[in-house]
């Protein structure tokens, strides 16, 4: 397993992660067996990197994430992330970053992690309520408690990431970055490569978009969102599958598939990056780990900028709705 440092004073980790989230909540039914086969597999293939948070099942993706990684405490990076609370239909869509809050939910992921010590502690959002210096101050006392290692922020730009970062060193911003997903470029990746940050992109594969194995939402389950997010609308999505089909004759003449071929990519932006794919099936996993020995010459990243530029994606990453919770 290929190994990447989490910044300049964090953690080394395998070069590629596991996003959790998926095995409790937003891509269908749950499937806690799938999902802890796929942890199991992934120490197998030396992953160490893990990432889950509080508001992924309200608590039920920490839970099993960390019964399967509470024999191997010591080999695994664990991170987790605080600040969203259910909002009126029970779903993230509130942001509490008081001191109070932090203080609480860190406590509450420490039980059913059932760990003594968070290895990377991250904001999941920021709380335009609360001014950052608190909440950063706040997650710097469990620091000092020994209850939390690194400090971590989601989807911030770059002016709120150095505001952060003097107050208490940041290890890790995690955003969505990849190929249909490159706004990080424009500020805060720039940012965390002055101050020596780590980055973890998540949805590094467009929410399976950019796999080539999605083509179609018809028979996917009501409760997958999806369904709901404008880049697999009618229309938007056709456009997309276009792109992707592109990206996939390369990928063929790589001789790899197109998610390894994007996975690439986004490795390739930096040896402080390490994504985190998000599965809850084995197969899907072993092709992820596999992207690590795609290489990608001067020329192959010539080509796929030509597929893909900056900002061709069909539709907004989000819905209106859930974009106001992005910091940029």
């Amino acid at each position: 397993m290929q190994k990447r440092k989490l910044g300049a004073e964090g953690p080394e980790v395998s070069g590629i992660g596991l996003g959790c989230m998926g095995i409790s909540q937003s891509y269908g039914a749950p499937d806690p067996e799938g999902g802890r086969a796929t942890i199991r597999r992934a120490l197998e293939l030396g992953v160490t990197f893990f990432d889950t948070a509080d508001a992924y099942a309200w608590g039920a993706n920490e839970q099993l994430v960390g019964e399967e990684l509470g024999p191997v405490r010591d080999r695994v990076v664990l991170a987790t992330k605080c600040g969203f609370v259910p909002g009126p239909d029970g779903t993230p869509s509130a942001v509490d970053g008081s001191p109070a809050h932090i203080r609480a939910a860190c406590e509450a992921s420490l039980r059913r992690l059932g760990v003594s010590t968070i290895d990377l502690y991250y904001l999941h959002r920021l709380d335009r309520t609360v001014p950052i210096e608190a909440s950063v101050g706040a997650m710097a006392e469990l620091v000092q408690q020994g209850k939390v290692r690194y400090l971590g922020l989601s989807e911030v730009s770059a002016a709120t990431l150095r505001r952060a970062h003097a107050v208490h060193p940041i290890t890790a911003v995690q955003s969505e970055y990849s190929l249909f997903t490159r706004d990080p470029e424009g500020g805060v990746l720039p940012a965390c490569r002055e101050l020596g940050i780590g980055f973890v992109p998540f949805s590094p594969l467009g929410r399976g978009l950019l796999s080539a194995q999605l083509r179609s939402l018809a028979g996917a389950p009501n409760d997958d969102f999806r369904r709901g997010n404008p880049r697999f609308q009618a229309g938007n999505l056709e456009r997309n599958l276009t792109t992707v089909d592109r990206l996939s004759a390369l990928a063929e003449e790589k001789g790899c598939s197109t998610a390894q071929l994007a996975l690439a990519w986004v490795l390739a932006q930096g040896p402080h990056i390490v994504p985190i794919p998000g599965t809850k099936r084995v197969r899907y996993l072993e092709e992820n780990v596999r992207a690590l020995d795609v290489r990608l010459t001067a020329s192959d990243l010539g080509r796929i900028e030509e597929i893909v530029p900056r900002g061709s994606a069909a539709g907004e990453r989000y819905a209106p709705t859930s974009a106001a919770l992005v910091d940029r």
